[in-house]
């Protein structure tokens, strides 16, 4: 009897310890592969399941205006986002003024961000070819800015007119295509220059070297500096971004030109975001799982480095000021138990 009750005891506590072994089944939701916001979540997938924490079914390519709603409302359980979508949540503007301003609110007070993202850098670039010489070349000449809409296209506008006065349809002409005719619309010659986010090095410009070569303009110091660029560098999904001329490196045949030895522009920023009712647990060992693992997700992609993974500074990571977006609890105490600042503005 008593080796019966041993057996039972052991099997019992053989069965809780692999339950509370037992990984999540989780869903994720990215944008198409190729930037740094599916990268951090490729990764996530990646470490979370050979830690056995989670097991996540990444679907990527996805509109992430409608993955972090599915967020919010309990659909999916991590998506990546540019910051400036749940500042539109919580206002139920743009692409969620359908919803209104009141059940905005309610969804954008769901979601909960485990680490940050910098999507990308705005830049003027253009194919030697075209003869444009510089942001002061632009007035007359057609530019592509983005897609037909989105925090892409007005970030790429307002871009513009601060550095030259210009707008859109009023001294250039905008061109707007989907990102998966980005490359096609670089190297057909429509544009005579191009106003989007890049990495160092970006994959369009790699790709559409095949055309010619280029150069790559800096956003003018003294536009930089000035106080309505400053303004908007700090408007929700947005930040400065700085690096020295010799880290700002494309691919052999593109030409950077900078007022200094400094490459300047607007950075935006996102994250992979949670709804806050995942469980502190399971958010801190995500978020640890992402910060132990910071040198090889770094060591995954060229463009990596600059992609700020692991900055967490509240102006640099687009953190507080005018973004309603909070850190997890459980994401928070990662941070802080590995030794970074998080900010009081930045917690739940």
């Amino acid at each position: 009897m008593k080796l019966k009750k041993s057996i039972m005891a052991l099997s019992l506590a053989a069965a809780l310890s692999t339950t509370a072994q037992a990984a999540e089944n989780l869903t994720g939701e990215t944008a198409s592969p190729g930037g740094s916001i599916h990268l951090s979540m490729v990764h996530l997938a990646e470490v979370a399941s050979e830690k056995g924490i989670a097991n996540i079914q990444v679907a990527d390519g996805q509109t992430l205006t409608n993955s972090i709603q599915n967020v919010a409302e309990g659909k999916s359980d991590i998506s990546g986002t540019p910051y400036i979508l749940p500042f539109l949540l919580s206002k139920g503007r743009g692409p969620y003024s359908k919803l209104g301003a009141e059940k905005g609110a309610e969804l954008a007070s769901n979601l909960r961000a485990l680490y940050p993202v910098t999507l990308g850098i705005f830049a003027l670039y253009a194919f030697d070819s075209k003869g444009v010489n510089g942001w002061d070349g632009l007035k007359d000449k057609n530019i592509y800015n983005g897609p037909p809409r989105g925090a892409a296209l007005n970030n790429a506008r307002s871009v513009i007119q601060l550095a030259t006065g210009l707008k859109d349809g009023n001294g250039y002409k905008g061109i707007q295509v989907n990102w998966g005719q980005a490359v096609k619309t670089i190297t057909d010659g429509s544009a005579d220059a191009v106003v989007l986010p890049v990495l160092f090095p970006d994959s369009r410009i790699t790709q559409s070297l095949a055309s010619g070569n280029m150069t790559l303009w800096s956003t003018p110091k003294d536009k930089f500096e000035s106080a309505p660029f400053q303004k908007y560098l700090r408007a929700p999904g947005s930040a400065p971004f700085e690096i020295p001329l010799a880290e700002a490196t494309q691919p052999p045949g593109t030409s950077i030109i900078s007022d200094d030895d400094t490459f300047r522009g607007l950075a935006t920023i996102g994250g992979d975001i949670v709804n806050k009712n995942m469980s502190f647990d399971l958010a801190k060992a995500l978020t640890k799982a992402h910060i132990d693992t910071l040198d090889a997700l770094k060591a995954k992609a060229p463009f990596a480095k600059h992609a700020g993974y692991g900055v967490v500074d509240s102006v640099k990571s687009g953190m507080c000021g005018a973004n309603p977006l909070k850190y997890h609890a459980g994401a928070v105490a990662a941070w802080e138990e590995a030794g970074y600042k998080i900010d009081d503005c930045a917690k739940p």
